[in-house]
C-alpha cells in the first residue's frame, strides 16, 4: 500500500544561491562554498529573458577538464539556459518522469517567478521514492 502523495515542496532543498550570469565562476565557487551551495540559479536579465542554472558538473567538464581559468571564465558562457522549472505542487513521480525525459538532475522550484528550493535526484530518491515504499 503506497503512503499519501509526496510533493516537490515536500522534498526540495534550499541549498542554493542567485547570481548575476556576468559573475566569474572563481566568483560562484567561492559563494557556492561560502553558503554551502550546490547549484546557482543565474538570474533573469530582463523580464523576457530566462533563468539559467550552473551546476558543479557544468565547472567540471567545461572548466577544470579543459583546463581553463576560473577567474577568466564567466557564468554565463557555461551555464544552462533556459531552465526547466517545476511547480511545488507537483507530485514526485512525475517530477521524476520529467528528469528521465528531459535528461535533468537538478530542477529550480519556481513560484510566480521566484526560486523556493531546489530538487535533484538526491530528493526524487531518498525523500520521495524511500518515503513512497515504507
Amino acid at each position: 500500500m503506497r503512503k499519501n502523495t509526496i510533493l516537490v515542496r515536500d522534498i526540495m532543498h534550499e541549498r542554493h544561491l542567485e547570481l548575476d550570469g556576468n559573475a566569474t565562476i572563481q566568483q560562484a565557487l567561492d559563494a557556492m562554498k561560502a553558503n554551502n551551495a550546490e547549484v546557482v540559479i543565474i538570474k533573469k536579465r530582463h523580464p523576457h529573458d530566462a533563468m539559467g542554472i550552473l551546476l558543479l558538473s557544468d565547472i567540471v567538464k567545461k572548466v577544470l577538464a579543459q583546463d581553463k581559468a576560473p577567474d577568466r571564465v564567466n557564468v554565463y558562457e557555461i551555464m544552462s539556459k533556459p531552465v526547466i522549472p517545476v511547480e511545488p505542487e507537483l507530485d514526485v513521480r512525475h517530477c521524476a518522469r520529467l528528469f528521465s525525459r528531459f535528461g535533468l538532475s537538478n530542477a529550480p522550484v519556481v513560484v510566480d517567478g521566484e526560486v523556493l528550493g531546489i530538487v535533484s535526484y538526491n530528493e526524487l530518491v531518498f525523500h520521495g521514492l524511500c518515503e513512497l515504499m515504507y
